[in-house]
């Protein structure tokens, strides 16, 4: 705990529950930045750009800005870009994700692409499956943003990322690269931007599943809000089913601010 120096904050669930900041949020990223403790919002989400979350948070009263934010989309994008400078993808998604593979230099490319990215894609077709059966099989690597099989929405939950990956596997018979959460590439390429090692960040988030696991697989510390999905009354099992265990619990993000600035004191 004496070494967190950076904190990777996870969003819905976390910060807000859909159009409704959680209590606390304001609080605790103003303390952040009054103390200048260095920290990103980091999110599986890949159908909004950066500047469209921070846009989204500002609104409900959460101090943002576009360089605040790490989608799975922009990780995903310069995560090929590394391997492959300029490289031909055909991507399955929207907004958020199309413009992060233009800004990565990559080339969108339908005919003959050599990476399928995927994310959340809400206008999905059969067409649309099978020609990403036909890329992969034909040799197209496969990347997908962020393994989420249902999403909160306005009539409740819906089909997320992972739902039509498990279409595209069982077509193509091809695993996918997988970059969001629980993976601990999102979190290498967050700590990358604010330049610490994983001994020196910590992950805070709602989700044993994703934010906390993926904190755990890549050695940040981790900090386990019950604000969201996760209960007191269901830690027991997520654990036990995720096999991960927070180094810190706190039961509203007052606690989380008490425990960040704590933190900070010990390390300077």
């Amino acid at each position: 705990m004496t070494n967190w120096k950076a904190y990777l904050i996870d969003l819905d669930g976390t910060m807000y529950h859909g159009n409704r900041m959680i209590p606390g949020a304001d609080q605790l990223i103003n303390a952040m930045k009054y103390n200048e403790i260095p920290y990103l919002f980091v999110t599986n989400n890949s159908s909004r750009t950066p500047a469209d979350v921070a846009e989204h948070l500002r609104q409900l009263g959460i101090p943002a800005e576009t360089e605040d934010v790490c989608t799975s989309a922009v990780a995903a994008a310069e995560y090929i870009a590394g391997l492959q400078p300029g490289a031909r993808v055909a991507p399955i998604g929207e907004h958020g994700l199309i413009e992060a593979l233009k800004r990565a230099g990559l080339t969108i490319d339908s005919e003959q692409p050599e990476y399928v990215v995927q994310g959340i894609d809400r206008s999905f077709t059969y067409e649309k499956l099978a020609q990403a059966a036909r890329w992969i099989t034909g040799g197209a690597k496969y990347v997908l943003t962020n393994p989420d099989l249902l999403l909160p929405g306005q009539d409740g939950l819906m089909p997320g990322a992972g739902t039509i990956s498990a279409a595209i596997v069982a077509a193509s018979g091809v695993q996918p690269v997988t970059i969001g959460k629980p993976s601990e590439i999102l979190m290498k390429h967050a700590m990358d931007r604010l330049g610490v090692r994983p001994d020196e960040a910590a992950v805070i988030g709602d989700n044993m599943y994703t934010d906390i696991s993926a904190g755990a697989h890549a050695g940040c510390g981790t900090i386990l809000a019950l604000t969201g999905v996760t209960t007191r009354g269901n830690l027991s099992d997520l654990q036990a089913k995720t096999g991960v265990r927070p180094d810190q619990i706190c039961d509203s993000l007052a606690d989380v601010q008490s425990l960040v600035v704590s933190s900070l004191k010990s390390t300077r």
